[in-house]
């Protein structure tokens, strides 16, 4: 392979085993090896996967249909390989999910993204043991193609309201959905517009006269033999978007369409025959999917982050512009430390959040072990972290994704960068399984719940240090270390929240109902919730780091320590404000954290190529002109160029028919 000098340079000079970050990335040296196997399938059929006219010039219909072929042949090599490595077994969904997702060959995702990360789920959490008898095994063989219909035209976050409705009809033991409005038609399910056959349709519940809420139910949407859409249904796509065009988002509205009695899902609410309506012993049990939707998105930020980081920094060792120092040559646009700046707290992140939510995914099946015995005390907390680490990571992800795309200058700008692609997807990430802010608010909720019972109440592992730092009282001496800064936002997060609920009682206090005090205290909660986030976060990258690091080899165990503290370094930096307001640090100790942050970017540098190259993301799946392995940048750029249809011939047709009947004033 031909590779540029400068990147390869960049290579020569690494400090660490890039091979070791990358095993420690995949989950160790077996994963690696799998999934390196699963690269090696894949490639194998490389001329189907990634032949052909650039997706680029496609039509939106072309793009589907590649997107379909595509997208069933990688489908079919995860499945075929999961259940070699599995005995056959192919239940473990969050695995299938996470390669499949890892190996999207299009750039504006893949259809079969909400039948693993929605409808299989939904159907773990919410059906009772006979249904998933039934309706599970053809699942998991993607036998039915499944997507999940909450949300409506009219209705997004507020799903109390939702319109669509599920009577029950004792007399033929037939539930009758029925869409009264078109803000009631079902909009953007994944996979419902032309590739799903079955969906969850989340609908308000009626049985003897009484409604009793949202409830999920399994509907046939399309003929299995002739994927006709079924008597009374109408579906269809919901056309073009900012990104995410081959998730294949859909509409569905219901005409009286009528659905066996046992298509509810009635793990925890059931109706009879005669159509008495059994009560869930607890409404929150359903978190459960959200929860895993949740945990998959922060992993796919990451991946998607990954790539763009990737992108971003190789380009920024080939690229060479302007001179640090008079008569000396141009320099790599690396070395200038504003670039770095830009680029490595991406770097910083990936990590971080992985670290996290591998966490989050540890304490969600530790939460679903204990609801399995009864135990429903970590619910609520297990929802709270989730919403807040979604709407956190994502918002993090697409705003240093954007940031890597700018530090590309024009070139980034450039489709066939794969830049643009990725900063669409990360910032659909941002509204898509609850809006950013709705889902802060929730956290917002649980956090007040905690401070109003801070007495008596058993604090859950996540909010334990609220009670800790205000037995301790104000932040007095403030330490410059990493364990100093994670005390620091621990007092903001306390301090931020004790505000809120001050806050709150004052406006109850002066005539404001709860609703109106809590709309009116709403930009200090979402800013209280965040900062907890932030406690969470920078916790766990350095609790994890702290318990791995000894099984790293000492280069990488400097430079992953390095990493923790630019991450934190960066935050403290970002929310000095915040510090400064509450917490005992004084401007000398910001000079030291501005000279520390600087001297940690710099003690990166020679190791930025090698920390994005651990990523081990292989080019066909990065699709880049500007992030390629080999570091041809402008080649590949000229290459990419001359497919576009327009280069086929050398003069088009509209000159002759409009521009030179007007350049020779014959109009």
């Amino acid at each position: 392979m031909n590779v540029n000098k400068d990147l390869q340079n960049e290579r020569n000079k690494c400090s660490f085993n890039v091979r070791e970050l990358t095993e420690f990335i995949d989950g160790g040296k077996n994963r690696t090896l799998e999934r390196k196997h699963i690269e090696k399938l894949i490639l194998a059929q490389k001329d189907e996967l990634f032949g052909g006219t650039p997706e680029d010039y496609l039509s939106h219909k072309e793009k589907y249909e590649r997107a379909i072929q595509t997208n069933v042949i990688i489908l079919k090599i995860v499945q075929d390989f999961m259940r070699d490595a599995n005995g056959g077994d192919l239940t473990n969904y969050r695995d299938v999910l996470t390669t499949l997702l890892n190996f999207v060959v299009s750039r504006e995702g893949t259809p079969f993204a909400l039948h693993f990360m929605m409808f299989l789920p939904v159907f773990l959490s919410q059906a009772d043991e006979e249904q998933q008898m039934e309706w599970l095994p053809r699942a998991w063989n993607c036998n039915i193609i499944g997507s999940y219909a909450q949300t409506e035209l009219g209705h997004g976050t507020f799903i109390r309201g939702l319109e669509t409705t599920a009577t029950y009809d004792a007399a033929t033991k037939e539930f009758v959905l029925h869409s009264p409005t078109v803000t009631s038609y079902k909009w953007w399910p994944g996979a419902l517009g032309h590739t799903a056959n079955y969906c969850v349709v989340v609908a308000q519940l009626h049985t003897k006269g009484q409604c009793h809420g949202i409830h999920s139910f399994i509907v046939q949407v399309r003929d299995e033999e002739t994927h006709m859409p079924l008597a009374g249904i109408r579906v269809g796509e919901i056309g073009a978007k900012m990104g995410l065009n081959m998730i294949n988002n859909g509409f569905i509205g219901f005409n009286h369409v009528r659905i066996p009695r046992r298509h509810l899902l009635m793990k925890h609410a059931q109706v009879l025959e005669d159509g008495t309506y059994v009560k869930s012993r607890n409404s929150k049990l359903n978190y459960g999917a959200m929860v895993f939707v949740r945990v998959v998105i922060v992993f796919d930020s990451v991946n998607y982050l990954s790539k763009a980081v990737t992108i971003a920094t190789r380009f920024a060792a080939v690229r060479r512009q302007s001179q640090l120092k008079a008569n000396e040559p141009e320099c790599q646009i690396i070395d200038f430390l504003t670039q770095q700046h830009k680029l490595f707290i991406g770097i910083a992140t990936c990590h971080a959040l992985k670290m996290t939510a591998t966490k989050l995914w540890d304490t969600f099946n530790e939460v679903q072990q204990q609801l399995r015995g009864g135990n429903l005390e970590r619910l609520p907390e297990l929802h709270a972290l989730a919403c807040c680490l979604k709407a956190v990571s994502t918002a993090d992800t697409a705003a240093l994704a954007e940031g890597g795309r700018r530090a590309c200058g024009g070139h980034g700008y450039m489709r066939s960068s794969g830049l643009p692609q990725t900063c669409a997807v990360l910032d659909a990430a941002c509204t898509f399984e609850g809006d950013n802010t709705v889902l802060l608010l929730q956290t917002a909720r649980f956090l007040v719940k905690v401070w109003r019972g801070l007495d008596t109440l058993k604090l859950t592992p996540t909010v334990a240090y609220l009670r800790t730092t205000l037995t301790e009282g104000f932040n007095d001496k403030w330490e410059n270390t990493v364990e100093g800064i994670i005390k620091g936002f621990q007092t903001v997060s306390m301090r931020k929240i004790s505000e809120c609920v001050s806050c709150m009682a004052k406006r109850i206090m002066s005539g404001m109902s709860q609703e109106e005090a809590w709309n009116m205290t709403s930009v200090q909660l979402v800013a209280a919730a965040e900062s907890h986030c932030r406690v969470i976060i920078i916790s766990y990258f350095h609790e994890e780091f702290v318990k791995v690091s000894s099984s790293f080899s000492p280069a990488l165990r400097r430079v992953m320590k390095l990493l923790v503290e630019l991450y934190t370094l960066y935050w403290a930096l970002d929310k000095l404000q915040d510090l400064l307001k509450y917490t005992s640090i004084s401007r000398t100790d910001t000079e030291q954290l501005q000279e520390r942050y600087e001297d940690t970017l710099n003690a990166l540098r020679p190791d930025a190529v090698g920390l994005v190259d651990a990523f081990d993301i292989m080019d066909e799946i990065l699709q880049s002109t500007l992030g390629a392995y080999d570091g041809r940048v402008y080649e590949r750029l000229m290459e990419e160029a001359l497919k576009s249809p327009l280069n086929a011939e050398p003069v088009n047709r509209s000159f002759h028919q409009y521009l030179k009947p007007l350049m020779q004033g014959k109009l």
